[in-house]
Order: structure tokens, then C-alpha cells, then sequence
């Protein structure tokens, strides 16, 4: 490496090193060839939609890689990493980051008009877009946030997203603890799992064909763990910094 690049950098550290930290702090399983049956897939990905969410809407979407070329480029996004290329399995978590009344029209969708009752389908239909109305025009939304902020209803009444910038945030967390659901099921089932802690994001869209709205929230790699499950001595901060008891 250039030693000008070096002196811009941190001109008191050997660049170097630091890229062997950064390298050492990626995903660091090693699986075996032992494959992951689908049937103990379905099931881990069926408790995966488990995870708590409000409103009974759904916002995230799991794409369970099987094709080798669609595997190949997802690796490829995922920067090569070593838990990517020897997992057994691989899913992509995506959080739908669209509007409140895109959400509800798609829940309306999945469901037999036969097996909606009235009331569900009036709530979803006429009630929830207008109480979660977003966009510059959303009066009723922003009045509803003015009443309970001078009333004081906000703490007996549940929060919803107003805008689309809350309705992503609010997408995002749900979907993260829908890939926690899936980590941990896939653990008692006695398999190891591994999220990638970084890829292309384009890349990975582009391989998926995501739409643009759509935000991968993590990759998990599946797998069995192989005796020396570990490629290399992962960095450890120190515990009185980031443990503190209360």
C-alpha cells in the first residue's frame, strides 16, 4: 500500500494490521459438508414467522437460496466470506419497507376472502389506512400525534408509524427479530448459524431481484459446525467497557 495512503489513514498504525482486525472480525464459521434436510429448513423458517410484529402485519419476506447460480452471486455480495461459502444453507432476511397501506393490502391478498371475517376486513380495508395514513397529506395521522402529546393517551395507546422513514425503521426491527427467530431455531435443531456481517447490498438486490424499496436486513448461513469451527481468533474487546453490570 501506498505510504502517503498510509499517513492519510492513521499515520500511527500499520494499515496492514488493521485490515487483518477487520478481516479476522468477519464471519468466522466454519460448516461441514453435512447437509441441512429441507424439511428441518421448512419448519425452522415456519417458526421464523413467529416473531412478534405489530398489528398483525408482516413486513418481512425470506428467500431461501437453492438455485447454485443465484448461490454463487450471493456469495460473491457477500464478499466472499468463509461461513457464505461452506454453509449448508443460506436465507436472505428482507424487511418490506413500503407504506402502511401497501402492507395491508398485501395481508388482504394472502388471506381467502372466505376465511376474512367482516370485521377484520373492514379494519384493514377502511380504518387502518386512514389511521395510519403517510405522506406530506397525512393530516389525521399528525393530529392523532398532536392528541397524544397534549392529552397524554400515548402511553395507553400502541404507536404506529406515521411517516415512511418510521414505517422502515419499524420494518427493520421487525424483520431483525424475525432472522433471531430463525438463528434460533435452526440451534435447536442442532445446527450452527452465522449472519454475515457485511456484503453488496446492490449486488445482492440485483441477484434476488428485489424491488427498489426493499432493504436486506441480514444473510444467515446454516450449517453443521465443523470441529475447528473457527478460521481465526476473533477479536475480544475489553469486558469493563461493554459489560457493565446494574
Amino acid at each position: 500500500m501506498d505510504e502517503a495512503m498510509e499517513a492519510t489513514v492513521l499515520p500511527e498504525i500499520d494499515v496492514r494490521e488493521f485490515i487483518k482486525v477487520v478481516e479476522s472480525r468477519r464471519s468466522v464459521r466454519r460448516f461441514t459438508d453435512e447437509p441441512v434436510p429441507e424439511t428441518i429448513v421448512n419448519q425452522c423458517l415456519d417458526l421464523a414467522m413467529l416473531a412478534p410484529n405489530s398489528c398483525n402485519l408482516q413486513p418481512w419476506e425470506f428467500y431461501w437460496i437453492k438455485t447454485d447460480s443465484v448461490r454463487e452471486k450471493i456469495i460473491e455480495a457477500c464478499l466472499g466470506q468463509n461461513a457464505a461459502r461452506t454453509s449448508q444453507q443460506l436465507i436472505a432476511v428482507v424487511a418490506r419497507t413500503g407504506t402502511w397501506r401497501e402492507h395491508c393490502v398485501e395481508q388482504l391478498r394472502q388471506w381467502p376472502d372466505s376465511k376474512v371475517p367482516k370485521i377484520i376486513d373492514r379494519f384493514y380495508r377502511r380504518v387502518a389506512p386512514f389511521q395510519y395514513a403517510q405522506g406530506p397529506f397525512s393530516l389525521f395521522g399528525y393530529a392523532k400525534k398532536a392528541l397524544y402529546a397534549v392529552v397524554g393517551l400515548k402511553r395507553a395507546v400502541p404507536r404506529g408509524p406515521y411517516s415512511h422513514r418510521e414505517m422502515r425503521e419499524w420494518a427493520v426491527k421487525s424483520t431483525a427479530l424475525a432472522a433471531e427467530n430463525l438463528m434460533l431455531a435452526f440451534r435447536a435443531f442442532g445446527y450452527d448459524t452465522c449472519p454475515m456481517e457485511g456484503f453488496d447490498a446492490v449486488r445482492a438486490k440485483r441477484a434476488l431481484k428485489l424491488p427498489k424499496d426493499a432493504e436486506i436486513v441480514m444473510f444467515v448461513a446454516a450449517g453443521k459446525r465443523a470441529e475447528n469451527g473457527i478460521y481465526n481468533s476473533r477479536l475480544r474487546f475489553e469486558r469493563e467497557r461493554f459489560i457493565r453490570e446494574v
